[in-house]
């Protein structure tokens, strides 16, 4: 087994969670299509709730902020003109949605609505989260040697947190110190990172940051983050230069702690 040793000045393990902690296959062919097949039937059932209001009024600024894209599908206001109006209003973010979701986008609008459509199924114990075998094991032995666990994902805070409180392996929420989404910035971009290691009060080298995705690895090397980049099966393939410049495990086991060593 190839093992990692952990620089000793990390104190904070930030994780992402698609291909990292979790499948690629249980989001792409279990969460998403989810999202697709029920999103009218939510809309039409939750539409006169505020929450489902506010969904859909950021979804409707997101579609203005996009209205100069290729294929942008916008979303009208309502014209009062009782049933009629309603399911075309319906339909349009219906389409809206499905166009965001067919370009693998990650805006607030979007991923705050998938949240809420999770939560449904997830209470309702029609879904539960998988995550890799070697997961919830090693997160357990590096909270025992005093390491703080954060998230960071591009799905909702609350998205997050129902993966985590739903899961194949119980509610494992308690293994986790904090969460951050796209609200703090995006994943790419260094300074995410920056505003991160504020929010939780350490320096970003204290950070060790396990992804799968390269370029999410890159912004937060720049920003001084360690990094490590995670290969799971059903990831996408890395170069052979990302295979030499960056260090890689195949399962957190891998990781050797400066503590248990």
């Amino acid at each position: 087994m190839v093992v990692l040793s952990v620089p000793a000045e990390v104190t904070v393990i930030l994780l992402d969670i698609e291909g990292t902690t979790t499948p690629i296959a249980f989001v792409k062919d279990i969460l998403f299509p989810y999202i697709k097949e029920n999103v009218k039937e939510y809309l039409q059932t939750h539409w006169e709730e505020e929450e489902c209001q506010q969904d859909i009024n950021l979804l409707r600024k997101q579609a203005e902020e996009d209205s100069h894209l290729d294929g942008a599908v916008p979303i009208p206001a309502a014209s009062g003109n009782g049933a009629d109006d309603l399911q075309r209003m319906i339909q349009a973010v219906v389409d809206n949605v499905c166009w965001q979701m067919s370009l693998d986008r990650k805006t607030t609008a979007l991923k705050q609505l998938q949240g809420h459509m999770w939560r449904v199924a997830f209470k309702a114990g029609s879904m539960k989260a998988e995550f890799f075998e070697d997961v919830v094991p090693a997160v357990r032995k590096w909270r025992e040697v005093g390491m703080k666990v954060y998230i960071y994902s591009s799905g909702s805070v609350e998205a997050q947190k129902l993966l985590f409180g739903h899961s194949t392996e119980g509610d494992i929420l308690e293994l986790v110190d904090g969460h951050f989404d796209t609200k703090i910035g995006h994943k790419v971009e260094s300074e995410s990172y920056r505003k991160i290691a504020s929010s939780i009060g350490c320096s970003t080298n204290n950070i060790l940051f396990l992804t799968d995705v390269t370029r999410e690895a890159s912004a937060a090397e720049e920003a001084d983050v360690h990094v490590a980049v995670v290969v799971r099966p059903g990831n996408a393939g890395l170069t052979d230069d990302e295979k030499t410049y960056f260090s890689l495990i195949t399962s957190f086991s891998e990781l050797c702690l400066p503590s248990s060593t």
